[in-house]
């Protein structure tokens, strides 16, 4: 196999900081899942005095602590969606002799459906196994471009790379870092990118000082953030990337919407469409690719599909072409809304231009109207096991073709925490309806937030499918951030033959 003398120079420069940080005297900790042996991220290992130790992506944890070592140490073990066995006095933990250069195992039981991989993003990734002599799957394990975090991601298969953006990123030189989009790209599973089972390869987008550049400096002021980004060709068959974008300030405020699009030259998004800022339908969310009758439509998610464009340049660029699945009277807005009704008196549920898409506050105030009955509501998700209802907050939809239909993975607004319940739902068409759903991991008081599924990823005939997620302190309610991880993405993956999916049904 070659191997290009600017890879040489990483592996040659990773090996050298693996040779200088490995750290012998070191008492080396592993967390594994009981089940599969596999290094378990995230688990937080306390001891009585309150010092703090986080597994890395590898599940190894390196304690160094002077007065730590050669002594009887006990450690509180904790982790989301994970369960450490109790001890006689109902102590969850493990009392281990820590001494320099020893190592212990510990096993512990995952509770979650979807099964915790590694961290995508953010500084030591893998700090812990180099330290302790570890060999990392990843080329960069320790810093990469100088990100130390990065808000949620969007991605697009373009001139057959795998595109990532991300929105907010953090550095490490100063606590004001990147807010006008990261971006970096990686080869695709089937062309020389990495399993996903283990991690992925970033190729960043930097500036003359190393740290992420700017990928979508729109014009305005403030933050610029990117959704809905797809991949479409032009009338010569050659690719062109576009993406939604606001422009943010103050307090969270949009007080712009528009459409950029890739600069092959520049390396970033420039500027293409401005739009005003309450147009009822723009470019947003996750996006897909679905032919109906013969027509090929870009659907956008967030959560659920309910805006749609045929998928040409002419149609993305002009707003007045999106459509909604709505139940709205044709030009009906969210704060004038009016249900149309047909001759029988039968709500019309239908696609319909220059009108607001239903949501779940759209919909629950038409039902405090009385314009809809419960009969008639088309957002119904709801837990199979308590049969709750479930409030969607964001997510992502991919065609399955090892359940053949369409599955939605998303988050939910006030669960058991703010924004930390990940739940998995099926559906026969793209538009629902969306009715049972799975939850699939939980955080304790942590917030997970716009889960974005990678069907790029997706292992045996999709049988096996990959997602991450935000996971931050924000909007938490937790007064303790997680050293490394916080505001940062996790990988996860989910075998949709688990028995525990087996009661998640598409409602009819």
């Amino acid at each position: 196999m070659r191997v290009s003398w600017s890879t040489s120079v990483v592996l040659m420069v990773v090996a050298s900081q693996r040779l200088m940080a490995a750290s012998p005297d070191a008492f080396q900790i592993r967390v594994i899942d009981e089940t599969t042996g596999r290094g378990v991220p995230l688990v937080e290992l306390r001891t009585v005095h309150e010092s703090r130790f986080v597994t890395d992506s590898a599940g190894y944890v390196a304690v160094r602590d002077p007065e730590l070592l050669g002594h009887q140490v006990f450690f509180h073990v904790r982790s989301h969606g994970y369960q450490f066995p109790k001890d006689g006095f109902g102590f969850v933990g493990s009392t281990l002799k820590t001494e320099p250069g020893g190592e212990a195992t510990l096993k512990i039981k995952r509770l979650n459906v979807a099964e915790r991989l590694y961290r995508g993003t953010g500084a030591g990734i893998y700090a812990d196994s180099i330290l302790l002599g570890h060999n990392a799957p990843i080329q960069q394990p320790l810093l990469n471009a100088h990100v130390s975090g990065s808000d949620s991601v969007v991605t697009a298969v373009y001139q057959g790379k795998l595109y990532w953006f991300w929105g907010d990123t953090n550095r490490l030189k100063y606590p004001l870092g990147n807010f006008q989009v990261t971006g970096a790209t990686s080869r695709l599973p089937d062309d020389g990118g990495l399993d996903p089972t283990v991690g992925v390869n970033f190729d960043y987008f930097v500036g003359d000082d190393g740290f992420a550049k700017p990928m979508a400096r729109m014009p305005g002021d403030g933050p610029t953030w990117i959704f809905g980004t797809v991949v479409l060709k032009d009338a010569q068959g050659r690719e062109r990337m576009f993406t939604g974008y606001e422009k943010v300030r103050g307090s969270l405020e949009i007080y712009e919407r528009g459409i950029g699009e890739f600069d092959d030259s520049r390396r970033e998004f420039i500027h293409r469409r401005r739009f005003d800022k309450d147009i009822p339908l723009y470019l947003h969310g996750q996006p897909f690719l679905h032919t109906v009758q013969g027509v090929e439509y870009v659907y956008f998610g967030d959560p659920y599909p309910f805006i749609r464009v045929r998928a040409t340049m002419d149609a993305l660029l002009d707003p007045s072409q999106y459509e909604a699945f709505t139940c709205l009277t044709p030009g009906g807005r969210d704060m004038s809304a009016m249900v149309e009704r047909g001759s029988s008196g039968k709500v019309i549920w239908d696609w319909k231009r220059d009108t607001a898409a239903i949501t779940w506050s759209l919909q629950e105030r038409l039902s405090r109207q009385k314009q809809l009955h419960p009969e008639d509501a088309w957002l119904k998700l709801t837990d199979v096991d308590s049969e709750k209802t479930i409030e969607a907050h964001r997510g992502s939809v991919t065609w399955n073709e090892y359940r053949k239909r369409w599955i939605l993975i998303a988050t939910q607004v006030r669960g058991t925490s703010m924004l930390g319940e990940v739940w998995y739902c099926e559906a026969d068409q793209p538009e629902g309806p969306w009715q049972s759903a799975k939850k699939v991991v939980t955080h304790d008081k942590y917030s997970f937030y716009n889960p974005k599924q990678h069907p790029q990823f997706t292992q045996q005939n999709g049988r096996i499918v990959f997602f991450e997620g935000t996971y931050t302190q924000t909007f938490s309610g937790n007064p303790e951030a997680t050293a490394k991880y916080e505001y940062n993405q996790m990988m996860y993956r989910l075998d949709l033959a688990d028995p525990q999916l087996s009661r998640v049904q598409t409602g009819q």
